[in-house]
């Protein structure tokens, strides 16, 4: 639960008080439960034999130290140099809470370390720094070099800050960024881009006032010239008002930058005629009426935290008309230095960059923006209880759990440091660096990722895309997923329904429908051929010609004969739809492979490991025989994606065949087995035993598993779906599926709950699956 507080206008400042007081006291629970603090160090490598000791340490530590002595850029190939950041500070500007010291400013550089590992997989090494001058720091910091692949300053009061950021960056070779200045001005400078296209202002024109000439001010100022704005057109404020060519009082030479020849003395003054507010100060420094002076359509970028400026409650109450930006996750608009500062490093470690420029800087900022103006995912607006996110007046910069900005900003970042020659290891394969970063976000990422690849390597041998069914075209969500299918090449869509209304919710949801094509089942020059096969088909069953062509009506019946009649390569259906009711017509129009046996499966990725679980959603009580063939069929999936099976038939015993279960899963061993030879399989054993191969050599030497399992079958529904669904909330694992196994063709039934990820998902499975088919169907390979 995070601080939500109420408007400030509707709430008593005692009830804030309360509020914040409880909040205080959540946090340090937070903090102090279990393992004080929030970050630990953990091991990439095993150690946890004498061998693998003798390889981390002494003796074998040696090997890769000579090495390094040899060849210097050695150290990132044995090290974790390239992929780790010092965030570094003297705690003299923590937060909203002054010079509170380094050893108090612990938990927030441990937060920041949090961050870069959450957002772009950056390892880090928070560093508190007692010292009692820059030169002090400076002489701490540059030491550090060859521990680092780069250092983020951090909480550092101005004007020490700039002093210390720029010898820093002069004398050493690595990057070097001070966050709280740089990472504020990318942000906001992205929001100011925006909130500039949406009311039709140029840079150029607009006039800006800014409140507060601290790091992050005088950060925000040059970043927003470099985008455009004049120099002449910024009036920049301190506690002794403006800024203006001069002055005496308070200033140094950073402010005199941006000090102007003005007339105007109070940011009341300022502020009038201005079209846009950079607040970087304190709570309450403005009031409706100082905004009401402003130009029509104000820009308001209240930042101060964690109280802003100007609440935006009282902001709009004073100007309806205006943009509203602040630093709080509880109004829109959030400006949040994480949607910078990890992937700007992300891109500068991948490219070994000596520094962090101002190219880096500016293209970070672009791609912020322009993925602002992006749809926004079904899996954002998920991760922010289901609020929908459009770009415009409350939408200027992508929320922060957004997983795109890693794919946006870090090779936007890539490349202009390459173009600036600070690259020392430029990227040449930018479809590579993609699945690198994708790889980052999880092994779901990793794991589609490398099944689109192969889908389109197929695609390429095979001269064309699986063409691949959608039998409900109405639905938001399978709408977006085609959409993604499409932009990533992945098959041919044709979507099922009336197409005034497919195309009203496309128009509704902003859904590109270029590429895609709609078909109407009662209108198509087979539905009465369709009809006629169907009727054919099942006439003992019960259904005569006018049944037929009522089911032919149903979109999932007539997606079921496109693929069964060879029209369509795949199918997906069931996202509005009860599972069985979805099965249903597959089975009763596709029907099932010969000797098959209909069954579901899911796939569990780990971090290290890849399991395929079977039956987790048709068969109550399988037979051996049954379990034997569904072996085979899962085995075969594996192989779609790369995987040499290891099937372990699962039971409470290990290898006693007793009666009743035990012998059930030993006798679906020794079938699988007689009919297909070459495959590793056996049982009856327990689950640790199918997945710890340290089990199988020291107690089970005789198993015939040949190591792990990857493929596990379960005695019974009830084993395999409780499993699954259990892994599915507690355990660190990510869950794809449920797919349908034993059917002649591609078709796969979503669950009610799909997510648009999950039907992707569902579709590259697909669509691999109908290129196997395919092959197989042309002699290409041998079926399992």
């Amino acid at each position: 639960m995070g601080l939500n507080l109420e408007k400030t206008t509707e709430k008593t400042a005692d009830k804030i008080a309360l509020d914040r007081e409880l909040f205080d006291k959540e946090a340090l629970e937070y903090h102090q439960k279990g393992r004080p603090g929030k970050i630990e160090v953990v091991s990439t490598k095993e150690c946890n034999t004498e061998k693998a000791l003798s390889l981390a340490y002494s003796p074998g530590v040696a090997a890769p130290c000579k090495e390094i002595a040899k060849n210097p850029e050695k150290v990132y190939d044995y090290t974790s140099k390239g992929n780790l950041v010092a965030v570094i500070s003297d705690g003299t500007a923590v937060l909203g809470l002054g010079n509170i010291g380094p050893l108090a400013s612990k938990p927030v550089m441990e937060g920041k370390g949090i961050l870069f590992k959450t957002f772009a997989g950056i390892d880090v090494f928070d560093i508190e720094v007692k010292s009692s001058s820059p030169a002090e720091f400076i002489a701490a910091v540059r030491t550090l070099e060859p521990t680092f692949g780069g250092i983020n300053l951090e909480d550092i009061k101005a004007p020490e800050c700039f002093e210390i950021e720029e010898t820093l960056k002069k004398e050493m070779n690595i990057p070097v960024f001070h966050d709280d200045q740089h990472g504020t001005a990318i942000v906001s400078g992205a929001a100011l881009l925006n909130a500039c296209h949406i009311i039709g202002k140029k840079l150029s024109d607009i006039k800006l006032v800014i409140n507060g000439a601290g790091a992050a001010s005088i950060s925000c100022a040059k970043i927003f010239i470099s985008l455009g704005v004049r120099v002449e057109n910024v009036l920049m404020c301190d506690s002794n008002g403006v800024i203006y060519k001069g002055r005496k009082n308070g200033m140094n030479k950073y402010k005199e930058l941006f000090a102007n020849s003005t007339e105007k003395r109070t940011l009341t003054e300022a502020l009038n005629g201005a079209d846009v507010f950079i607040g970087l100060s304190v709570a309450g420094a403005v009031t409706g009426e100082m905004l009401k002076l402003m130009a029509k359509d104000p820009i308001i970028f209240a930042m101060a935290n964690p109280d802003p400026e100007i609440t935006p409650a009282a902001a709009r109450a004073a100007r309806p008309d205006a943009i509203i930006a602040t630093g709080r996750s509880d109004y829109p608009n959030q400006v949040n230095n994480v949607l910078g500062f990890p992937s700007i490093f992300r891109g500068a470690l991948d490219t070994r960059s000596t520094q962090i420029n101002e190219e880096m800087k500016l293209a970070a900022v672009h791609a912020l923006a322009n993925l602002a103006r992006k749809n926004v995912t079904d899996d954002v607006s998920a991760s922010y209880g289901g609020q929908k996110f459009k770009f415009g007046r409350d939408y200027l910069i992508p929320k922060p759990f957004d997983t795109r900005v890693l794919l946006w900003v870090a090779p936007a970042v890539a490349k202009a440091a390459m173009d600036s020659k600070v690259a020392t290891k430029p990227i040449t394969d930018w479809n590579k660096y993609h699945d690198q970063l994708e790889a980052i976000q999880g092994p779901r990422k990793v794991f589609i990722r490398s099944a689109v690849n192969r889908v389109h390597q197929n695609a390429e041998r095979i001269g064309h895309l699986p063409k691949i069914v959608f039998a409900e075209g109405a639905s938001s969500k399978i709408l977006k997923a085609i959409r993604q299918c499409v932009d990533e090449n992945l098959c041919e869509p044709i979507v099922l329904g009336y197409p005034e209304r497919i195309l009203e919710k496309a128009k509704l949801h902003e859904i590109d429908m270029a590429g895609i094509k709609i078909i109407t089942p009662a209108y198509h020059e087979k539905f009465a051929a369709y009809a006629q096969e169907l009727c054919n088909r099942r006439q003992r069953k019960g259904i005569n010609i006018k049944e037929a062509e009522r089911l032919m009506n149903d979109p999932s019946y007539f997606a079921s004969m496109m693929i069964d009649q060879g029209d369509a390569d795949g199918m997906i259906n069931g996202a509005t739809t009860n599972y069985s009711e979805a099965v249903k017509p597959i089975l009763h129009t596709i029907g099932l492979a010969k000797g098959a046996v209909p069954a579901g499966l899911n796939i569990i990725l780990a971090d290290d490991k890849i399991l395929f679980f079977a039956d987790t959603t048709v068969n109550f009580d399988p037979t051996a025989e049954q379990l034997a063939q569904i072996a085979l069929q899962t085995a075969q999936v594996a192989e779609y994606f790369g995987q040499k099976p290891r099937v372990a038939m699962l039971s409470f015993s290990n290898f006693s065949g007793a009666p009743g279960t035990p012998n059930k899963m030993k006798k679906a061993a020794e079938l699988a087995k007689k009919l297909r030879p070459d495959l590793n399989v056996d049982g009856d054993m327990q689950a640790d035993t199918a997945v710890s191969s340290e089990i199988q050599s020291r107690i089970f030497p005789f198993t015939s598993l040949g190591g792990e399992a990857n493929i596990l079958l379960f005695p019974n529904l009830e084993s395999a779906n409780i499993s699954y669904k259990l892994l599915q909330q507690v355990g660190k694992v990510e869950v794809l599926g449920p797919f349908l196994l034993g059917v002649r063709r591609a078709a796969n039934v979503l669950q009610r709950t799909t997510t648009v990820d999950t039907i992707f998902s569902s579709v590259v499975l697909t669509a691999l699956e109908a290129q196997f088919i395919h092959d197989w169907r042309n002699k290409k390979i041998e079926p399992s």
